[in-house]
């Protein structure tokens, strides 16, 4: 890596520097005014009035991040690796709604993504317990993936067969006027929103009603068990810091660490 790169590597994307805690600093504060710009643009009167300089400070933000997204890829040793860590998509986004409004209108409000990027303050202040906490909730996540995933694929045939039968137990004239508003009716009924326009009018129904909705009790719960378990295994493994690894982009390293605990990159000390 030649020393220009490595100097904007560190600039960059190192908060542990006072250059770099500069740079990321003045970049929250511009996602904060873009993001208050494009909600600001939303409020019809204020449309009206202030539309071409809403307009040219969206452009000039955009520009900004652009040339940021670009000098990303540029300084790290891995591109495609920021280019496809959560970040690099983030940052992506960040910058391709106002393209975009150029071909399809109105899509220059998605730009209120640009929020996701001040999840980076934890690591920017070094808030350790916020980063912490995040990580532990993330690795919770990932450990519960495949059991959430069977348990929603269960629960996804108990709405279809509930649904089917519901269909045939009310029929049109109760408002189940096909088995996809059936499921509609279970899904509603199931998760306790309960919107009630669609209401079951049979004794049959009533009482399938009834069961679905003390099963939806049971059914809310059980999700918030399999992660809250693997939340707990989670916290037992250990203290994150905020050092990011320039080849495979994870977090959680000290600041004085010599390689990184994912790849095994070899860290260079900071300047």
């Amino acid at each position: 890596m030649s020393a220009l790169r490595r100097k904007l590597y560190r600039i960059i994307f190192e908060a542990d520097t006072p250059a770099g805690k500069g740079f990321d600093v003045a970049l929250l504060v511009l996602i904060i005014l873009s993001v208050t710009i494009v909600s600001l643009e939303s409020v019809v009167a204020l449309r009206r009035e202030y539309l071409e300089l809403f307009l040219r400070l969206e452009w000039s933000f955009t520009i900004i991040f652009t040339i940021e997204y670009f000098l990303r890829i540029y300084s790290t040793p891995r591109p495609i690796k920021y280019i496809f860590s959560f970040f690099g998509l983030v940052d992506l986004l960040a910058i391709l709604p106002t393209y975009l409004s150029l071909f399809i209108l109105g899509s220059q409000y998605l730009l209120v993504v640009r929020v996701l990027r001040l999840l980076r303050i934890a690591r920017i202040f070094k808030l350790t317990r916020f980063i912490n906490e995040g990580q532990v909730l993330t690795r919770a996540l990932r450990a519960s993936a495949t059991k959430i995933a069977v348990f929603l694929g269960t629960v996804l045939l108990l709405v279809v067969i509930i649904g089917s039968l519901m269909y045939l137990i009310e029929g049109q004239e109760s408002g189940y006027t096909s088995i996809p508003k059936s499921i509609y009716w279970t899904i509603v009924t199931l998760t306790t929103v309960g919107y009630g326009d669609i209401a079951p009018q049979t004794a049959l129904g009533q009482f399938i009603a009834s069961i679905v909705m003390i099963m939806g009790y049971g059914i809310i719960a059980v999700p918030t068990g399999i992660v809250t378990v693997e939340m707990s295994r989670s916290e037992r493994l250990g203290v994150s810091h905020s050092r990011v690894c320039p080849n495979c982009h994870t977090e959680g390293h000290l600041a004085e660490a010599n390689f990184c605990y994912n790849c095994g990159y070899s860290f260079e000390p900071l300047a």
